[in-house]
C-alpha cells in the first residue's frame, strides 16, 4: 500500500498500538451489543415495540443466523480501550447464489460488497461511520476458514478476506488495517435488503440529476421517489448512472451513504409501533435477512441494543470514506493514503471525532456523487 507520498506501508506500521490481548470491553451487556446503519434503525424500532410479543419472541429468536467470530479468531487480535465505545464491521455480501442470480454469475463464492466500521462513541449519543471501498487493495493476512489456513496476501482487493476466508477473515482484515478490535459484525445480502426496503413499505427520496443504470436496473428522473426494495437495491449499487460520477466504488459509496440517512429518518416516522401486522412482518423479514455475530444473534441482545442506541439520529452520524488514492498500478483499483488513514482510526480508537485534514484530498470524498440524492 502507498501513502499520499507513495511511500510503503509496512508490516509495523499498520500493527502500531495493537495489543494481542483479545481482551474484550467491560461494561453492561446492553451497551456493547450493538447494530447500526441502515439494519439499526430499522430493528431498533422493530424489537422496541415487539420485544414483548410472547411467542413471536421465540419465532423471531429462530430465525437469526451467529457465526462465533472471537472462537474464530481467538486472542490474537487489538485490545479495546474500556471507553464506554464500541466498533461494529456492517457488510453487504454480494453473493449470486440463489435469488440473487440476476444480479450477476455465481461463481461460488460471495465477496463483501458494502463495509462500513461503525463506531458508537461513548454515551451512545453519536457515531462515526467509515466505508471502506471494497477495490482497495491491503495486505491480507493469514486466515482460517473450515479447519485450514488461508495464506494471505500482499496486494489483495478489500473484498477478496470475504471470499476466501468468511466473515471471520473480514473482521481479522479490518482489524489488521485499522489496529482497532471489532465488538460486533452484521452482515445482509441483496436479497434480504430488497425485502426489508419493500416490508418497510420503501423509502422517500428525492434525486437532483437523472439516474439511469442499465447494470443495476435503476432509471429515475428529477424528483421526489419512493423506492421500494428492487430500485433501492439499485442506487446502493450503481455505479455507472449518476451525473459526475466517474464508474467506481467510490462514487457508489457516497450514494449509500446518502441513503443510510434517508432511511434512517423515514424509520423513525414510519409508525410500525401502532400496527401489529406491519410490526410482526417487519421484525419477522429483518431477522431473517441478517447474519450477525454470536453476542448478538437473540432478539433480547438486539433489543437492549436498540435501547442503548435509540438516541442516535442521523443528524448525528459522521459519514466518510477511508482515504485513499487510485492505485498507479491500475486505475480500477485505489490504496490507502497512510498517513490519513492512520489520522482516522487513531481517532476512533481514542474516541475522538474524525479530524476534517484526514480526508483532505482523498479520492474517496471527492466527485460530488451523494449531493444527487436527498
Amino acid at each position: 500500500m502507498a501513502d499520499s507520498n507513495g511511500t510503503a506501508m509496512t508490516a509495523e506500521s499498520r500493527a502500531r498500538g495493537i495489543r494481542a490481548t483479545g481482551r474484550r470491553r467491560k461494561g453492561p451487556t446492553r451497551r456493547r451489543r450493538a447494530l447500526t446503519i441502515t439494519l439499526c434503525a430499522l430493528i431498533s424500532a422493530v424489537l422496541l415495540g415487539g420485544a414483548g410479543l410472547g411467542y413471536v419472541y421465540f419465532k423471531l429468536n429462530g430465525n437469526l443466523k451467529g457465526i462465533d467470530i472471537n472462537a474464530a479468531l481467538g486472542h490474537d487480535r487489538p485490545q479495546n480501550v474500556d471507553n464506554g465505545s464500541m466498533d461494529i464491521l456492517v457488510m453487504g455480501s454480494d453473493s449470486r447464489a440463489g435469488k440473487n442470480g440476476k444480479y450477476g454469475r455465481d461463481e461460488g463464492a460471495a465477496r463483501s460488497d458494502t463495509a462500513m466500521v461503525v463506531h458508537v462513541y461513548k454515551g451512545h449519543k453519536k457515531a462515526s461511520v467509515v466505508s471502506i471501498p471494497r477495490d482497495t487493495m491491503i495486505q491480507r493476512p493469514d486466515c482460517t476458514k473450515d479447519g485450514r489456513t488461508v495464506a494471505g496476501a500482499q496486494r489483495a482487493m478489500f473484498n477478496t478476506a470475504y471470499e476466501v476466508g468468511g466473515p471471520a477473515c473480514a473482521v481479522k482484515t479490518v482489524e489488521s488495517i485499522s489496529g482497532i478490535r471489532m465488538d460486533h459484525f452484521l452482515e445482509v445480502d441483496f436479497t434480504g435488503f430488497k425485502k426489508l426496503i419493500d416490508a418497510l413499505g420503501g423509502v422517500d427520496i428525492t434525486t437532483t440529476k437523472p439516474i439511469d443504470d442499465n447494470d443495476s436496473h435503476l432509471h429515475l428522473r428529477p424528483g421526489k421517489h419512493t423506492l421500494g426494495g428492487e430500485d433501492a437495491l439499485g442506487l446502493v449499487r450503481t455505479r455507472h448512472g449518476v451525473p459526475g460520477g466517474d464508474g467506481s466504488d467510490l462514487g457508489r459509496i457516497q450514494l449509500q451513504q446518502t441513503f443510510i440517512k434517508a432511511l434512517m429518518d423515514q424509520v423513525r416516522n414510519v409508525g410500525v409501533l401502532t400496527n401489529p401486522s406491519k410490526l410482526y412482518d417487519i421484525a419477522d423479514t429483518a431477522t431473517k435477512a441478517i447474519t450477525t455475530d454470536t453476542d448478538l444473534n437473540s432478539v433480547s441482545e438486539l433489543t437492549g441494543l436498540a435501547k442503548s442506541l435509540g438516541a442516535i439520529g442521523s443528524d448525528h452520524i459522521d459519514m466518510v470514506t477511508l482515504p485513499v488514492t487510485y492505485d498507479p498500478a491500475n486505475p480500477d483499483r485505489v490504496v490507502p493514503l497512510t498517513r490519513q488513514g492512520k489520522q482516522v482510526w487513531d481517532a476512533l480508537r481514542h474516541d475522538q471525532a474524525i479530524p476534517k485534514a484526514a480526508i483532505k484530498g482523498s479520492a474517496g470524498d471527492q466527485g460530488g456523487t451523494g449531493k444527487y440524492v436527498q
